[in-house]
């Protein structure tokens, strides 16, 4: 019997069993928590300071010129002319995943994007995979875009002064090169910018992007010139697993408004324009990828287009019979494809300073420059990855492994926007995905589809990716969690 004398210390206490490892993967971060904290990082304060223009610039920026510019010589081969299809497919996924961001950016406005929405949804486990998934996304995405950068550099500097860089200097290892030096270079140029802070950056990318759009209207005008009925005949000559295929590496070009969504935490009015410059950009971006995709068709034989990365310019010389025009399209083709650098890498570095205030990924990542706003070390160190990671990487791999990433991230996204329906149906949303949920059902279903479509390899990549994001997990972020220690955030005063 206990001596009811004794210290409180002796005595048994009623100590509430600690949650097992299930609950522990399973723990939720509040959505209030997850807006709370927005803005803060070590050191210092992200700053609200986009509106609605320049978030739809930074979408168009993310999305706009990826498939056309780049990816189009990848995707022709696989679909023929199909590929007009292969883009409205692509584009109809997107839409889908596009009315799940939208709702639940304007719900929960922060940087973490599919990531924190996985938090706040199904847990800390799922989210670490989304969040995973999306640095495989942006990551390599800003590789795979670098390397087309450089293809019209070429294009430019044989245009205007004669001379091309060596295939050593402008290729990857197992394409005829040792280093894409270009590739290198124009993800450093993009680093130098974000350094600068959010506002700057905005601010390059809005002139970039109008450039990009000018430049795409300017080849439908002259490309259709040299349109020829014939390159139709054959519409579909691979069938649609073809088209499919060509489908799923397409979806690679529609990443723009989930770079949008990062902006969350420096948008003046994240929660009313997040979701109008989301579904804003999807559409403009589909509108000009589908017309541009069937005027290059129209005036090139798509057997041409295999290993073609500079597409556009080689029309508009075939079709003008001058290089004049050519190398104008590759000019601004230089511009455009470089605020996709810029918006993706912006987007990757939003997305490791929300896992590293929650604790998953090492401090640094978090950490604030007061003077600009900007997560410094953080950009410094991703762009020096991308970078290296661009050099040294052939196209065609780095599009489909981030074609994979972007599809399994919002197939996430899709069951969240139900999830959070259903736990939390009070919640004030600024918008609502129509039909839910039959809507994100659909938008999971196509993710899962095109995912399918990619190849064996694709897939082992992807496989092996997740294997090492779940060890870095276990070992790091399972027990440095601030969810798994209890630790707050100090609030920092905003600059």
């Amino acid at each position: 019997m206990l001596d009811q004398g004794a210290p409180p210390h002796a005595r048994p206490a009623t100590v509430p069993a600690s949650p097992g490892v299930a609950a522990r993967l399973m723990r939720r971060k509040p959505v209030e928590r997850l807006v709370a904290e927005g803005g803060q990082g070590e050191g210092g304060q992200l700053r609200r300071s986009l509106g609605l223009w320049q978030l739809t610039m930074i979408s168009i920026g993310a999305t706009l010129g990826t498939g056309i510019f780049v990816v189009l010589g990848e995707a022709v081969p696989k679909a023929g002319p199909a590929v007009t299809l292969s883009f409205v497919i692509a584009g109809l996924t997107a839409l889908f995943s596009a009315l799940s961001y939208a709702e639940l950016a304007g719900t929960i406005p922060v940087s973490g994007s599919s990531y924190s929405y996985a938090y706040a949804t199904m847990g800390e486990l799922i989210a670490w995979v989304c969040g995973w998934c999306l640095l495989l996304e942006y990551g390599v995405s800003v590789a795979a875009v670098a390397v087309g950068w450089g293809q019209y550099l070429n294009e430019l500097l044989d245009g205007t002064i004669g001379v091309t860089l060596p295939d050593a200097l402008s290729a990857p290892p197992g394409q005829g090169g040792i280093f894409n030096l270009p590739a290198l270079i124009v993800v450093l140029l993009g680093m130098v910018f974000l350094l600068g802070g959010a506002k700057e950056s905005a601010r390059a990318n809005t002139v970039m992007v109008s450039v990009k759009i000018a430049a795409l209207i300017l080849f439908c005008a002259i490309g259709f010139m040299g349109f020829k009925s014939g390159n139709y005949a054959n519409f579909m000559p691979l069938g649609m697993a073809g088209v499919s295929a060509a489908g799923a590496t397409l979806f690679f070009s529609y990443i723009g408004f989930d770079a949008a969504s990062t902006a969350g935490e420096e948008a003046k009015n994240a929660q009313r324009d997040l979701p109008r410059a989301i579904m804003l950009s999807l559409v403009i971006v589909t509108a000009l990828y589908v017309l541009v995709a069937a005027v290059a068709v129209g005036a090139w034989p798509w057997k041409k287009f295999k290993d073609s990365e500079a597409a556009l310019a080689q029309i508009m010389t075939d079709v003008t019979g001058q290089s004049f025009w050519g190398t104008l399209l590759a000019f601004c083709a230089v511009i455009a494809i470089a605020s996709v650098v810029l918006t993706v890498l912006y987007g990757q570095t939003r997305i490791l300073f929300a896992m590293a205030r929650d604790g998953l990924v090492p401090g640094i990542f978090a950490k604030v420059h007061p003077k600009t706003g900007a997560p410094r070390a953080n950009t410094i160190i991703v762009s020096v990855f991308c970078g290296v990671l661009a050099a040294a990487i052939p196209l065609g791999q780095l599009a489909d492994a981030t074609s994979i990433g972007t599809l399994f991230a919002f197939a996430l996204v899709n069951i969240a926007v139900v999830v959070l329906r259903r736990t939390r149906p009070a919640m004030h949303r600024t918008f609502r995905v129509p039909l839910s949920p039959v809507l994100p059902a659909l938008g999971f279903l196509f993710c899962i589809w095109m995912m399918g479509s990619l190849s064996e390899v694709t897939w082992i990549v992807f496989g092996v990716w997740m294997a090492v994001g779940l060890v870095f997990y276990f070992v790091y972020g399972y027990r440095r969690s601030r969810l798994a220690t209890g630790e707050e955030l100090a609030p920092a005063a905003e600059k």
